[in-house]
């Protein structure tokens, strides 16, 4: 098999819908027993994570940081015969560490996806070690094509980068709810409350993705002298906005760091 998963969690299985648009050749194992209704779903196998280790070129460790040393000791033996690409998604846990826990060299990459990898709009950051080739490389890159946007940066930057697109849709659900109670209040029902909120955080996204304009700029086109948008812009200032998302990124930085001790 081409690609393998050990652990198929949200992130995980994220990644095994986007792979699978361009590739059947899968093997999703985890604990849980929920791999083999992805897989199913997917048109994908389902295995042990032995048989994962033992028949995959690209393996996916899709575990938590807290996990990735007993899963690695229990299949090590495997992957030092195999040698096969190893593809870590472990917030905070470097690749140097990682090598550590195995106790030998292997080909690894680095990747901090986001959920939205599930309907090919995810931003993921990687890196990788000398021992993975520009050919391995490529190839990875093009199975993936359906995730959405990928970005080489270098491994000392990927606490941050985590803070922010790894952990940052859960920062946008959280403000698209509070904006649709906000118009829930007002007398909109909740339904189309929740859908003009989340078509107006993407089609804000595709202007500043499209636009030579700063958000400062972009913000200013929407906001007519003493009208309405001003308004609500002094609210969200009043309130300090810019501290709390600030103050959020830096919260979930400095947990990146203390799940790579």
């Amino acid at each position: 098999m081409k690609y393998g998963f050990i652990g198929c969690g949200n992130m995980g299985g994220a990644i095994a819908r986007a792979l699978s648009k361009n590739t059947k050749d899968i093997l999703l194992s985890d604990r849980s027993g929920k791999g083999a209704v992805l897989a199913k779903e997917l048109g994908c196998k389902y295995a042990d994570p032995a048989t994962v280790a033992a028949e995959c070129e690209f393996i996916f460790l899709g575990v938590k940081p807290q996990g990735m040393e007993a899963v690695l000791s229990d299949l090590n033996g495997i992957l030092k015969e195999k040698k096969p690409v190893l593809i870590s998604m472990a917030a905070g846990l470097k690749l140097s560490r990682i090598e550590e826990m195995l106790g030998f060299p292997t080909p690894m990459i680095r990747i901090m996806p986001n959920t939205p990898v599930a309907v090919s709009c995810g931003m993921t950051p990687y890196c990788h070690n000398a021992l993975v080739t520009e050919a391995q490389m490529a190839e990875f890159l093009q199975d993936l094509s359906q995730a959405g946007s990928f970005d080489a940066l270098p491994e000392e930057l990927f606490d941050v980068a985590t803070a922010l697109s790894g952990s940052g849709p859960a920062y946008l659900y959280l403000f698209a709810e509070a904006l649709a109670d906000g118009a829930v209040a007002c007398g909109l029902p909740r339904d189309k409350a929740l859908m003009y909120a989340a078509n107006t955080m993407a089609g804000a996204a595709r202007m500043m993705q499209t636009s030579q304009k700063s958000p400062a700029e972009l913000k200013q086109d929407v906001c007519s002298p003493g009208g309405s948008t001003i308004r609500g812009v002094e609210a969200l200032e009043n309130q300090g906005i810019r501290k709390a998302a600030a103050d959020c990124v830096a919260s979930a930085y400095q947990r990146n760091i203390e799940l790579g001790k």
